[in-house]
């Protein structure tokens, strides 16, 4: 990117992250039961990408990659931080941190003379790996938990965060530090990494927006429609007892108002950097970890027309909504359909501040400005590796999409499945037979990406016995 003359100073920068915020989860994307008008106002505002991808369908792999510009199987992290499971196949190992020798964003940025700070979920490791130890300045409520493990009400007993009232809600609560920190008088540029723990387990809202939603799906006819289906036994040994639930429709009146609530708090987020004289400088980035829970934990949200979620190598396990506002350089309303994914948030932060991406061949994402700018831009192939079972009732796979076709490997079985996701969103066609040279090319790329990354493969468990059920061609509905 070209900084538009030479006496423009490096622009303020907020990330903002969401937790397991699903793609269709806000209404610019196709919600008609959620509202999220904040964030539909930042989209008009700007670029709205709408096949951005998380980097991996848990949250730590995702985390990591952005940060580090990095694939989570060349970090070596697969699986969020904390997980193990197994089944047909072993546990895969991974790395339960981030490595200090990583180089992330943080420390880029402070190199190039940003202040940076860090505030909410962190889930990268324990207490010598977390954000101070990645180049960041202040560090507000970031610590090991991968979610608030006594709740989003007060007390949350958060190592590192003072306690709020009792009652008083996380969300509101990390707003009110982030505005605090951009109405600090500053003369340097800074990096805000504003990472809520909202929408994860537990789902909990304040009451009255609880009530809000009830009455909405109330006068929907939302409460009266078939909301789950119960379908397959979970394929790991941890929940093999239990059946996977899916949810039919978007109807949840606590997960709605989880969400409302996440907006209002944009918007006072928004509001505040308006009144700043760099809000015309400052660029705001939105978006999530992960595809939204869909088919296991009480299965609060529905990611149709995609098919599955959080957990899954399917595109509601991993597409997300991404959002992003430069008003000094992103022309309003753009709607951007070329494939990202999160490696691509390094090098394009980086491209922001100092106007030139970062060159090392280390990192394995692209930065996005070019293609925001209407500048020169490379299609390439993107890549997903999650060698583990999800909590959810996925099975450790890969993945790989090139223009609009998307090839899936699944280790237990070896099956292959292809989907040209431009005519098939919700992957129901599967043409790897029809279409065997197609699906060749995909795999022989995606094996030598597995190659050169590291990627560890899942091998058979040769303890592994089937679990003895009654009527299992029979599922529950």
């Amino acid at each position: 990117m070209t900084i538009n003359d030479a006496s423009d100073i490096a622009p303020d920068i907020i990330f903002i992250l969401i937790d397991d915020l699903g793609w269709r989860d806000l209404t610019c994307y196709g919600s008609t039961f959620y509202e999220t008008p904040h964030i539909d106002q930042l989209a008009a505002q700007g670029a709205m990408l709408t096949d951005a991808y998380a980097a991996a369908p848990v949250c730590s792999p995702t985390r990591a990659s952005l940060l580090t510009g990095k694939y989570p199987a060349t970090l070596g992290i697969t699986d969020w931080i904390g997980a193990r499971s197994q089944g047909r196949l072993m546990a895969v190992p991974y790395l339960d941190h981030l490595p200090r020798h990583e180089t992330t964003i943080a420390t880029a940025l402070r190199h190039a003379g940003y202040r940076t700070w860090h505030i909410g979920k962190w889930h990268l490791g324990d207490t010598d790996t977390w954000p101070e130890q990645h180049g960041f300045d202040l560090n507000i409520g970031g610590c090991g938990w991968g979610n608030p493990r006594q709740g989003h009400f007060a007390p949350w007993g958060l190592p590192n965060l003072s306690e709020g009232e009792p009652g008083s809600y996380l969300a509101d609560r990390l707003t009110d530090e982030a505005i605090r920190l951009l109405q600090t008088p500053h003369t340097q540029p800074f990096f805000l990494n504003l990472c809520y723990y909202a929408v994860h387990t537990p789902i909990q809202a304040p009451q009255d927006l609880i009530e809000k939603y009830r009455k909405k799906a109330h006068a929907m006819g939302l409460d009266s429609l078939p909301t789950f289906q119960d379908g397959e036994y979970f394929p790991c040994d941890h929940k093999a007892d239990l059946r996977v639930r899916r949810r039919l429709l978007q109807s949840d009146p606590v997960y709605a108002a989880m969400i409302d609530n996440l907006d209002g708090n944009i918007g006072r987020l928004l509001h505040a950097l308006a009144g700043s004289k760099r809000a015309n400088n400052t660029l705001v980035i939105f978006t999530s970890d992960n595809g939204g829970l869909s088919t296991a934990e009480g299965s609060p949200t529905c990611n149709s027309p995609l098919a599955q979620g959080k957990g899954w190598m399917y595109e509601g396990g991993t597409r997300v909504p991404f959002i992003m506002r430069w008003p000094k350089m992103i022309t309003p309303g753009i709607r951007v359909s070329q494939p990202v994914s999160s490696p691509d948030v390094f090098p394009t932060l980086l491209d922001a501040a100092t106007g030139a991406a970062h060159t090392s061949s280390k990192i394995e994402g692209l930065s996005l400005m070019p293609l925001l700018l209407n500048q020169p831009w490379s299609d390439r192939s993107l890549f997903w590796h999650y060698p583990h079972y999800g909590n959810q009732g996925g099975t450790p796979a890969c993945s790989i999409r090139r223009g609009d076709w998307k090839l899936i490997e699944f280790f237990e079985t070896q099956v292959l499945e292809l989907y040209h996701l431009r005519e098939d969103i919700g992957e129901n066609r599967n043409v790897a037979a029809k279409l065997p040279a197609i699906t060749l090319e995909l795999h022989n790329l995606l094996k030598a990406w597995r190659t050169t990354s590291g990627a560890v493969i899942p091998q058979p468990n040769g303890a592994w016995q089937p679990p003895r059920r009654l009527h299992l061609d029979a599922p529950e509905v």
